[in-house]
């Protein structure tokens, strides 16, 4: 067996952010025709270990994603991500760490792409771990960031983060503040990238139009943002529902408490064609057609690590 093994360094010169972004509205084309086989992920010890089979049925062509979950340790992803087919017996093996990282923020960027402000450009960020460096880099690559503020519960961690992050993006400017610090009113896109059992901010904290991405939770008892958040929301959108109802506690409990119902969420792969929003525009975020209208103007996405590596919501 021929076995090719990647680093991080060389899955990330493959896995360009613009170049990846694409290759993820083909793979929810896909997903939304049938060429997937999916089964739902194998959680064990309260999804502290994960077993993540999908099938290309098109390519026949497996990738298996296992991997450990640690919140305390650093980094708090570990594991392998391997493809394989039945044409050959060459094989391809990638750290999931970094599987993880880009493909989070290829959603991100993707849904940001379809749904944001296409004027957006401040960004402020929760959390400083292994996510946080990508949700960034592939939001960037969609909407031009002029500031992108940091909020850390330890501002030390976030430190290298930006240093990294101002030598790729010099025109960018970045800042470090803590939570009690925070302020969001003057923020067009707002990202989540902790382990948070509990909201972060509120609803009243953001400005009338903002979009709101959570990436951190992936059990049903984590929740970066609470039910008021979607209840003034005017969408509210997934990749995958019965993943993100398994695994989404903020949307798990406002579906539970009637804030929202099944009827009003809109699937990801139901708006994959709508043409990017990139540059021009009325300052407006649109919904996604299908969902509920409300008077609020958050958009909220967070993109859940699923069995496919494809899960996402997005509240809009």
């Amino acid at each position: 067996m021929a076995l090719l093994s990647l680093d991080d360094t060389s899955t990330r010169s493959t896995l360009t952010p613009g170049r990846l972004i694409e290759e993820m509205r083909r793979a929810f084309i896909d997903l939304r025709d049938g060429r997937f086989e999916l089964p739902q992920r194998v959680a064990l010890a309260d999804s502290g270990y994960l077993v993540m089979p999908t099938r290309h049925r098109t390519a026949d062509s497996l990738v298996v994603k296992t991997l450990s979950l640690a919140a305390d340790r650093d980094p708090m992803i570990s594991g392998l991500v391997s493809w394989s087919t039945r044409d050959h017996d060459r094989s391809v093996v990638a750290p999931a760490e970094t599987i993880t990282a880009l493909r989070t923020g290829a959603i991100t960027g993707l849904v940001t792409d379809l749904v944001a402000d296409p004027a957006a450009s401040t960004l402020a960020i929760f959390g400083a771990g292994a996510l946080a460096a990508d949700q960034v880099r592939f939001t960037h690559a969609v909407r031009s960031l002029t500031a992108v503020r940091f909020v850390a519960r330890t501002p030390s961690r976030a430190e290298p983060l930006v240093a990294q992050l101002q030598t790729e993006l010099p025109d960018t400017s970045f800042m470090i503040t803590t939570p009690t610090d925070r302020h969001l009113a003057d923020i067009d896109l707002v990202c989540c990238a902790t382990t948070s059992t509990a909201p972060l901010f509120s609803a009243t904290e953001l400005a009338e139009t903002v979009h709101v991405t959570a990436v951190g939770s992936y059990k049903s008892t984590m929740h970066e943002f609470g039910a008021d958040l979607i209840a003034a929301a005017s969408a509210v959108l997934v990749d995958d529902l019965a993943a993100c109802m398994i695994e989404s506690g903020e949307l798990i409990d406002a579906v539970d408490a009637e804030v929202i119902t099944r009827d009003d969420i809109t699937e990801l792969v139901s708006i994959i064609d709508r043409p990017q929003r990139r540059g021009g525009g009325d300052g407006r975020s649109s919904s996604p057609s299908g969902s509920r209208s409300r008077t609020g103007r958050p958009c909220i996405s967070w993109p859940e690590p699923s069995s496919a590596e494809a899960a996402h919501t997005s509240v809009c």
